[in-house]
């Protein structure tokens, strides 16, 4: 069984079909070069946003899930 803890924002949605890992690896290089060059961390799902690639029902549909992981690994004392 996989570890629900080791899911994040961009493998969920890929997994829900809401976009393509190309489209992940470039909101990810924008949020890395966004972090080295002008030291501000912008969220992944908020540059996602931004480029349209996703939606906010989306979002909150991907954040659902992870909020789900967290309370499973408190329940089980991870």
């Amino acid at each position: 069984m996989n570890n629900p803890s080791h899911k994040r924002f961009g493998v969920i949605a890929i997994e829900k079909g809401f976009l393509s890992k190309a489209q992940l690896v470039e909101a990810l290089e924008i949020q890395t070069e966004e972090n080295v060059s002008l030291g501000k961390h912008r969220l992944i799902g908020q540059i996602l946003l931004d480029k349209g690639y996703i939606t906010e029902a989306q979002i909150e549909e991907v954040l659902k899930v992870i909020n789900d992981q967290m309370v499973y690994m408190l329940s089980v004392g991870r």
